[in-house]
């Protein structure tokens, strides 16, 4: 099995990418025959800027553009996708939106048509979500922030191409000092990914 796990933050010492290589870490030590890709978009200079070209892709009068054909080609290879971000305003960073914004295109994540229906095409997927809290869980539940992240991202995205959000997580360590417990955590994440879904691209 092989994930493609995609990383959001600029500082390669960050909890963040910590986060990630845990994760590859537990991957692999559950079975060693898992595989993984890490799509570090800030290292890689991913343009998450939506420009006239993702219009046309949009409108569908255009094909994608060699970087967006990549990603997806990513995509297409995983049997899990694994996001790993910092919250940012009570979302995630813009470079990942930018990256979904462009990649989960119509015609590929879906399908508009002029009757305005939509087919999702993206059922064979199995997501994994793994924000990085820069504050407690308490501020979190008070206010209903972490429900807000699971509508707008789990379901308005998601969901929405078909995709099955498998896990949708929320460490803290960033807000107590901490990261120790996270870093477990994600080794756990890691270990639990193929044994949480079923193989679904041989299914497919």
């Amino acid at each position: 099995m092989h994930a493609l796990i995609v990383v959001a933050h600029p500082d390669p010492n960050s909890l963040s990418h910590g986060v990630a290589a845990k994760i590859a870490e537990g991957l692999t030590a559950s079975d060693p025959g898992n595989s993984y890709e890490i799509a570090d978009l800030a290292a890689e200079g991913f343009d998450p800027r939506f420009s006239m070209a993702d219009v046309a892709l949009f409108r569908r009068e255009a094909a994608p553009s060699a970087d967006i054909a990549a990603e997806q080609a990513r995509i297409d290879r995983a049997d899990a996708l694994v996001l790993v971000y910092p919250v940012y305003w009570w979302s995630m960073p813009g470079l990942l939106k930018g990256w979904i914004d462009r990649v989960f295109a119509n015609g590929w994540a879906y399908d508009e048509g002029a009757d305005g229906k939509v087919v999702k095409r993206l059922h064979h997927l199995r997501v994994h979500l793994v924000a990085i809290a820069g504050a407690d869980l308490r501020t979190y539940a008070r206010h209903g922030y972490f429900g807000a992240m699971k509508t707008q991202i789990d379901h308005g995205i998601f969901d929405y191409c078909g995709a099955r959000v498998v896990a949708s997580e929320l460490l803290v360590g960033a807000a107590t000092k901490d990261p120790s417990a996270d870093l477990e955590a994600a080794r756990t994440i890691g270990h639990k990914i193929f044994r949480q879904q079923p193989a679904a691209k041989a299914a497919a």
